[in-house]
């Protein structure tokens, strides 16, 4: 094998290891979100993030793109979410709870098809 090819498939597996732990980090503050008392960090959040926004680069050109968008674009929409739905908890609690827990159910839709489509090696469509 050429050397360029080696290093495409050390980059590959680089790139594949970031995502597992990536998409773990995610699913630990997307299962704490849905499961009451079982709160992840939002810091775990934030480290996958940046890991994500950090690493992207070395993705351009390949499958693997596709997924560090796709982490990206989670957490920022789930993000703006929030934000605009934070005002419902001043209605009563239950607006609130309801908005917060459709939302976490969705990033951990998310999260769950993402890390599915890693392991099979498959990109996440745009």
């Amino acid at each position: 094998m050429s050397g360029e090819v080696i290093d495409n498939v050390a980059r590959d597996a680089s790139l594949k290891t970031i995502g597992h732990i990536s998409y773990l980090l995610h699913a630990i503050v997307a299962v704490g979100a849905v499961l009451p008392g079982a709160q992840g960090s939002v810091a775990l959040l934030l480290v996958a993030f940046i890991l994500d926004l950090v690493k992207r680069g070395d993705a351009l050109g390949t499958w693997q793109e596709s997924h560090f968008g796709w982490r990206i674009r989670s957490v920022v929409w789930a993000a703006v979410l929030y934000l605009l739905t934070a005002p419902l908890w001043l209605l009563l609690v239950a607006p609130g709870w309801i908005a917060w827990s459709l939302i976490s159910l969705w990033f951990l839709y998310r999260v769950v098809r993402g890390w599915m489509n890693l392991n099979q090696n498959r990109p996440m469509p745009q």
